[in-house]
């Protein structure tokens, strides 16, 4: 899991009033992608910003294009973000960096994890290391399946 410090983000978010022009690393709405969508080269890495309440279906067609999409959490007991990148990964196939935003806290780490996502900016005041020893909590090839092994653990071959 990557950590992001929103300070120091190498994707930029404009706001929505602003129309971004093709540049590297913009991080847009779903918004301002839709107003600039056919006149985006597909040579700049550009990724976009989800609510919760966005079919991840409806943009498959455009996936191949972006280098990450950021979900976001608007509260922390809001999970439809963990469905949303569940989408991504298992029936789209998308493979660039699923990021969740918004209210993320320290013990939502091994369900995103789980779910799909690569990369979380955390909540203020939430600690980096007990993210990082949160994720510790289940280990590799837990007994549920996930996006990495879907199996169960007592569906995978003996080895």
């Amino acid at each position: 899991m990557k950590f992001i410090d929103k300070h120091a983000d190498a994707w930029l978010l404009l706001p929505d009033s602003e129309i971004a022009g093709p540049a590297p690393h913009r991080l847009l709405t779903l918004t301002q992608w839709e107003a600039v969508r056919d006149s985006w080269p597909a040579d700049v890495a550009v990724g976009v910003l989800l609510p919760n309440t966005v079919d991840v279906e409806t943009l498959a067609a455009d996936l191949p294009r972006f280098a990450l999409v950021a979900l976001e959490f608007p509260k922390w007991v809001d999970g439809r973000a963990y469905s949303q990148a569940h989408v991504l990964r298992a029936r789209l196939r998308y493979a660039g960096e699923v990021r969740a935003t918004g209210d993320v806290v320290v013990d939502m780490l091994p369900l995103l994890q789980r779910s799909g996502f690569d990369a979380v900016v955390l909540r203020e005041g939430q600690r980096q290391a007990s993210a990082e020893r949160a994720l510790g909590f289940f280990p590799a090839g837990h007994y549920q399946g996930d996006v990495v092994q879907p199996q169960p653990h007592f569906a995978r071959e003996a080895a």
